[in-house]
Parts: structure tokens; C-alpha cells; sequence
């Protein structure tokens, strides 16, 4: 099976070591963005969501307009909009995308950044809702007839949707380490994504993972994140991560980051803190420093080393079965250039010549 590689874009220039600037929404260099990935040979990008930036559905059709080949993986948050409606915006915007797009559901890891668009459910009951909503959404972009819908968050009268994906069936990736977010990505996501941990513990969720997808008659993929850092030399890409410790950290002190602040809410955050805790560098190249730095706050693990070793690192995941990873570099745009020129070719050779190998001893 062939490896996967989506990026991230933003909606302008801005990254743990560079200052945000330009205008907060940068046609020009969204635009710009997407290209670079699409050039550099990148398969999917994630827009993300959060509770105080410009909305993921628009930046993901301006990107589509400037591309013509690169998916979309849009992040998206039930309880803000109702799945009937939701399900008529994700098929409108795959005919816009001439069927590129794919959806990430985000239950919310913290109660501060979910009440600040109004939603005072705690995290057992976002999960509960996000299971509700998988399910209407499907009805919605699958039914053929109208349908009644009642549940604890949801209540629909013969709901339908004229509309329905350009895609057979649109792609649903979902994360989270809790015991409630596998439980609902087992019955409803076609991708389970998780955040750069070590590889004892990405092989436990995996495991997991699969387990409670087969009691539902169902398998998953996977998807994992992390941020590459690559120098020509092992010596040059280790010095280059400890510039960007020491940028971040200053950018952060700047900024009124809260350092040694109570562990995030979110299992996957307290997973990767607790990771970093056990050391800067992990596995092989696995590096934690700045993870450490932002409290396991998001995807923020790196690998470190020049493209043979962290290609190499990639492969070990994938013999995981983890067959799709997101890389997002501390330097945006030049890091999807850097990758694609230097990184991604060679994964896709070491994974090719993997799976003939495979082919022939079986």
C-alpha cells in the first residue's frame, strides 16, 4: 500500500518562530500555500478550526480555486451547525473542489476554547453529540428519501439533502485518544488520526483503535502528525531544532504564554506532554522539544535528522500500518518546499520497494 502525505496550510504567514503578518486573511498567500503543496507532491492539506480565526470553509474553496489536483481535509466542530446543514455545506463544497475534499471531525479538547462560540457541554457529552451528528450527517449525504431523526442533541423532520458529495462518499477522518473518541471513530471514521507520539504508544492506539473498529464489522486507516526537521547533515538538523526551541520559547515569553500551565484537557495533548517528560529525544529521532515548551497543546512533535533518517523514521510507522502522515514544518511554506524536494520522493521509494518486497516473499 502506498504512504499518503497531506500538509496544513494557514490563512496567512505565522508558525511558532515567525510573527504573524500580513492580513489575517491572505488571499495571496493562501493561494500561494496551497500551491507550494500541490507542487511539492503532497496527496491532501488539513485548514483547521479555531474559535477566533476565519472560517475554514472559505479559505478551503479559495485554496481549491488556486490548485487543481491537491484534496482538502477540512476540520470542522459539531454543535455550531446543525448536520442537516452541515452535511449541504461539506457536498456543495466537494462540487466546488470537483470532489477533493474530505472531513476531519473535532470534538473540542478544551472547555475555554469550546465556550468561546458558545458551546458549555463538558467533553463526555461532545463526544456523545459528535456521535450523533457522524450520524445524521451520513443520512443526510447518503439518504436517497427523507428522513426523521430523533436523538439527545439533534431532532430533524424529513430531513434531506438535494445535494450530495461529487465523491461516492466523502471521506470522514476523526481524532482523539480518549476511550470516547475511539469508540465513536470506530463506528463512524474512515481515518483515525493521531497526534507524533513514540512508537510503542502509536502502536498501542493502533491496536486499540482496531479492535473496537472490528467489533463494529468495520476497518480504519491512520493517519499521524509530525514536524519534520531536516538538515543536510544529522549534526546541522539537530542544531536547527534547538534554534527553533530557543525562537519559540522567546516568541512565547512575548506573547504571555502561560509556561507550567495544568495539563490540556485533551488525552492526546497529556499523552505527547507525558512523552515529552520522558526525555527531549526519543525512539530514534523522535524530538520533544517543543512539545515540552506548549504543554502537549497540539500536533508539535518533530523528527529530526537529514532525510534518510527521518524517511527511515516514517517507515517504521508505516510498517505500524499507519499509512498516512501529516507534515507541517516550524517554517511553513519553505518546509513544504524543503519536504517535497527532499523528503517525500524518497519515502515514497523506501514504501515502493517495501511493498514489492512484501509481494515477492508472499
Amino acid at each position: 500500500m502506498s504512504i499518503q502525505f497531506l500538509g496544513m496550510i494557514g490563512h496567512r504567514l505565522a508558525s511558532e518562530i515567525i510573527p504573524a503578518s500580513g492580513p489575517l486573511f491572505d488571499k495571496e498567500y493562501i493561494a500561494r500555500f496551497a500551491r507550494a503543496h500541490e507542487e511539492a507532491g503532497f496527496d491532501r492539506i488539513l485548514v483547521g478550526y479555531w474559535s477566533d480565526q476565519p472560517d475554514g470553509f472559505l479559505v478551503t474553496a479559495h485554496a481549491a480555486a488556486h490548485t487543481s489536483t491537491l484534496k482538502f481535509l477540512l476540520a470542522h466542530r459539531p454543535g455550531f451547525v446543525a448536520p442537516t446543514l452541515a452535511a449541504r455545506k461539506l457536498a456543495s463544497l466537494d462540487h466546488l473542489t470537483d470532489g477533493r475534499l474530505a472531513v476531519h471531525i473535532i470534538s473540542g479538547g478544551s472547555d475555554v476554547e469550546q465556550r468561546r462560540d458558545g458551546d458549555f457541554l463538558n467533553k463526555a457529552e461532545r463526544y456523545a453529540r459528535s456521535d450523533e451528528f457522524l450520524t445524521v450527517l451520513k443520512q443526510s449525504l447518503e439518504s436517497s428519501q427523507p428522513y426523521d431523526h430523533q436523538g439527545a442533541f439533534y431532532q430533524a423532520e424529513q430531513a434531506f439533502s438535494a445535494i450530495k458529495p461529487l465523491q461516492k462518499k466523502l471521506p470522514v477522518y476523526f481524532g482523539g485518544s480518549s476511550q470516547e473518541a475511539i469508540e465513536v471513530a470506530a463506528r463512524h471514521a474512515d481515518v483515525f488520526a493521531l497526534w507524533g507520539e513514540p512508537l510503542k504508544g502509536a502502536e498501542e492506539t493502533v491496536r486499540n483503535v482496531r479492535a473496537a473498529a472490528a467489533k463494529q464489522g468495520r476497518e480504519i486507516n491512520f493517519n499521524i502528525s509530525f514536524r519534520p526537521i531536516l538538515g543536510k547533515t544529522e549534526k546541522e538538523a539537530w542544531e536547527r531544532a534547538e534554534h527553533i526551541r530557543a525562537t519559540a520559547e522567546k516568541q512565547l515569553t512575548e506573547s504571555g504564554f502561560a509556561f507550567g500551565k495544568a495539563k490540556p484537557q485533551s488525552v492526546g495533548a497529556q499523552r505527547l506532554l507525558a512523552a515529552a517528560n520522558e526525555g527531549d529525544r526519543l525512539d530514534k529521532v523522535l524530538w520533544t522539544g517543543v512539545a515540552k515548551l506548549v504543554q502537549g497543546g497540539y500536533n508539535s512533535t518533530a523528527l529530526v535528522g537529514t532525510p534518510e533518517q527521518v524517511s527511515d523514521a516514517l517507515l517504521e510507522y508505516y510498517r505500524l500500518g499507519i499509512h498516512s502522515v501529516l507534515i507541517r514544518g516550524f517554517d511553513p511554506l519553505n518546509d513544504a518546499v524543503e519536504y517535497g524536494r527532499e523528503l517525500i520522493p524518497l519515502t515514497r521509494e523506501k514504501v515502493a520497494a517495501l511493498s514489492a518486497a512484501d509481494k515477492r516473499s508472499a
